[in-house]
């Protein structure tokens, strides 16, 4: 056998271990690091198999022991359903208010991304003691993989909804409070048929067209379900939505997008086929990204705590790694009145 050879045999990932010995990935990971959770015979075909491919474990699960770790995993799962890309504003904006969280305490950061659909691979990291713990972006429809996490005790910190019979940590924006002021303005600014995109099976979304029901009652208002688009975050959602909507040829007056980039995007949709912003159709978006105080026309928002939600996250991840408790967070949301919302 080369040099090369034997290099490239070292090199073999647990996904060569897992399809050989015909089990997850995620309980090579966990043999690896002597979890109980799985059983004896599993353990031992395993481990006979990471020595027979010289597979080398990392070491980095005893410097976790040692406190000599300073490595926090940050992942972005990849929803194939709504395709949310990691290029997205609001995903940059939170990784670099987390990366500026975690440098003050002078921790690094460990980016990955993973598909939604199999979370437990945003423990392998963690398994093999590459991190102390994870800090998740997005729970996206995937609340019962995140809670297996959390009960075999993987450090996890999760930005989203707080959900009933939780047992991850939470840290995340007031979303009913959000939805709420957005419709509420909408309303006070005169409009009546007040059409809402996002996807309400997504935790958070499903908060914001809470409170986007709850502003509607209190003006005696019943929600109309053909003004409802349940669109996705591609960059040009918004155009499909208002597509969508213009083909259903039902009378709107206002447009609330769960996202700025769905707004945006919406709005030039609109003004492709002649309707005025906001003259004809106002329009709030949802996140306030940097580029929403510069569109044209510049966009009224809900601003997300971007810069509070990056330190809150990383006190309630290290605080789990030390042992204490770290309830779950909702941090406020703002209404940020610009032309598009008039």
């Amino acid at each position: 056998m080369t040099g090369n050879d034997s290099k490239a045999q070292q090199r073999l990932q647990m996904a060569d271990i897992a399809r050989l010995a015909g089990v997850s990935t995620s309980t090579v990971s966990r043999a690896l690091s002597g979890s109980s959770l799985v059983n004896e015979e599993t353990r031992a075909r395993v481990i006979a198999l990471a020595r027979s491919l010289k597979y080398s474990i990392n070491i980095g699960a005893q410097n976790l022991r040692l406190k000599q770790n300073r490595t926090v995993g940050v992942v972005v799962p990849y929803d194939a359903a709504t395709r949310q890309h990691l290029s997205d504003p609001f995903f940059l904006s939170m990784l670099g208010s987390l990366a500026d969280a975690l440098t003050e305490q002078g921790f690094d950061m460990l980016i990955s991304r993973v598909d939604a659909e199999t979370l437990d691979a945003a423990a392998l990291s963690f398994d093999s003691g590459r991190v102390i713990g994870i800090i998740l972006i997005g729970q996206w429809r995937h609340h019962e993989q995140l809670n297996q996490l959390a009960a075999r005790q993987v450090p996890i910190v999760v930005w989203g909804a707080q959900l009933p019979q939780q047992l991850y940590c939470t840290v995340g924006g007031d979303n009913v409070a959000g939805g709420r002021l957005a419709t509420e303005h909408l309303l006070a600014a005169g409009r009546r048929r007040i059409a809402f995109f996002g996807d309400a099976k997504l935790p958070e979304v499903a908060q914001r067209h809470a409170g986007y029901v709850q502003a509607l009652a209190a003006q005696g208002l019943a929600p109309d379900p053909q003004l409802y688009v349940a669109g996705s975050f591609l960059p040009q959602g918004g155009a499909t939505d208002v597509q969508e909507l213009l083909d259903r040829q039902l009378p709107f007056d206002a447009i609330f997008a769960c996202s700025d980039l769905l707004a945006m995007s919406a709005i030039n949709a609109l003004r492709a086929r002649g309707v005025a912003v906001p003259e004809q159709v106002a329009v709030v978006g949802y996140d306030d990204i940097e580029l929403a105080a510069y569109f044209h026309p510049p966009l009224t928002t809900v601003r997300q705590p971007i810069r509070a939600a990056g330190r809150a996250l990383v006190a309630s991840l290290l605080a789990l790694v030390d042992g204490a408790p770290a309830p779950s967070q909702q941090l406020p949301t703002e209404l940020i009145v610009r032309a598009s919302g008039r």
